[in-house]
């Protein structure tokens, strides 16, 4: 029996609107445990991360916003996924804001050099300090991972992930840096725009076909990939983005196509939800994602 190996990451250090740091608890109070023990799988749940700093410190020379705590943070996830990794557990990583991911896919890369990532965010989170409206971390992590942005993220992994390796999915939120940077190294997005036309089978099949040669994938699963009537507790709500049916049916064809050898679920904040509809939405999906079928 595969065991899923749970790690939570209370942190809101990546971006300024408190909240999310509570995103763990929520995913768990909406039965994510439960959830993978019905569909037969062992949970193994490795607790939260003790994550420090509870302030805003803005660093204007830098232009970015904790980043000494979001440095010390992501040491510690990548300490944890490593951990999980050698347990031989299916990592499953709960956050906190989108900035965790730095830490995460920096010990899966180390463990799978070509693993390929698909990024399903209404954002494409590939802002380097200079390009930042915000200065917020949790836009920046993909281009971290690829070996992009300030040396002390980009120094966590040993191992950056190839662009040619990622398919960002859903998004209708891009900044002017990250429009050049997409078009510079030639990564795969599916905007709305494509879902709309396509579909978002066809955008599932041609994503799978083109990470067939990839160490497996890894899922950031972003709730702002949603629209905010489905998700309304997120931090960085987009109008327009994929329903909740659509994000079943990726998440059903990831299932199926035996790929999927690590994932996250991030921004999920409370404060801003409304009954902990946003957590169950998530708790449904990843139920999807790990093989659940209604026959």
């Amino acid at each position: 029996m595969k065991t899923v190996g749970l790690l939570g990451v209370p942190m809101d250090l990546g971006q300024a609107r408190r909240g999310v740091d509570m995103g763990p608890s929520a995913l768990r109070y909406a039965g994510i445990d439960n959830r993978l023990i019905e569909l037969e799988f062992q949970v193994k749940d490795y607790g939260n991360i003790p994550v420090k700093g509870n302030n805003i410190v803005n660093d204007e020379k830098q232009h970015l916003k904790n980043l000494s705590a979001v440095v010390e943070a992501s040491l510690h996830i990548k300490v944890w996924v490593e951990m999980m990794l050698r347990d031989g557990v299916f990592p499953l990583i709960l956050g906190g804001d989108h900035s965790i991911s730095i830490g995460t896919l920096a010990a899966i890369a180390e463990a799978r050099p070509n693993i390929g990532v698909i990024w399903y965010d209404a954002h494409g989170d590939l802002n380097v300090p200079e390009t930042s409206p915000s200065g917020n971390i949790h836009g920046m992590p993909l281009a971290v991972n690829i070996g992009l942005g300030h040396e002390q993220l980009t120094q966590i992994g040993q191992q950056s992930i190839k662009a040619e390796n990622i398919v960002i999915i859903g998004a209708r939120s891009l900044d002017d840096g990250e429009r050049e940077l997409i078009k510079k190294l030639g990564i795969k997005v599916f905007t709305m725009h494509e879902i709309d036309r396509m579909g978002m089978a066809a955008v599932m099949e041609e994503t799978l076909f083109y990470l067939r040669d990839t160490d497996g994938i890894h899922l950031s699963l972003d709730l702002d990939a949603l629209d905010p009537m489905e998700c309304p507790g997120v931090g960085t709500p987009v109008r327009g983005g994929i329903t909740y049916r659509e994000s079943h049916l990726a998440m059903e064809m990831l299932a199926e196509s035996n790929k999927l050898t690590s994932a996250e679920v991030v921004e999920v904040n409370p404060i801003l939800d409304h009954q902990n509809q946003t957590a169950e939405v998530a708790v449904a999906l990843v139920g999807s994602l790990f093989g659940e079928k209604l026959l």
